[in-house]
């Protein structure tokens, strides 16, 4: 499911649908659609702020899409959304553990030896 990851850039709370990479051995920056998870070294833009995007003297931009649109839920994120919250829902069945059976040999003090089933 796509998350709700906004715009990089400053004072921009619009969603983000294309991610910035730069490659500094190349001196270019690529621009593609959004990455699926959010990595340190990148930058989420909004539709606005990547068709905008200039790169500095002597460098390169690498468009991977000519077009950045916002796109929300796909079917299969939806219904892997309502599988989720189904589970999450349904009651859970408690496990019942059987209660070790012990048995005091000896006492000193406030300590006790237990002997259990299986010593």
């Amino acid at each position: 499911m796509r998350s709700g990851r906004q715009c990089s850039r400053s004072a921009c709370g619009r969603p983000a649908v294309a991610t910035l990479t730069y490659v500094y051995s190349d001196s270019t920056a690529v621009l593609g659609p959004l990455a699926n998870l959010a990595e340190p070294h990148s930058y989420d833009l909004c539709s606005e702020h990547a068709g905008r995007l200039t790169a500095p003297r002597g460098w390169e931009v690498v468009r991977l899409t000519p077009e950045f649109v916002p796109t929300g839920p796909s079917p299969d994120d939806l219904v892997a959304l309502a599988d989720a919250v189904r589970e999450a829902g349904r009651p859970r069945a408690e496990a019942v553990l059987p209660e070790p059976v012990a048995t005091e040999v000896a006492r000193r003090g406030h300590l006790r030896v237990l002997r259990g089933d299986g010593i």
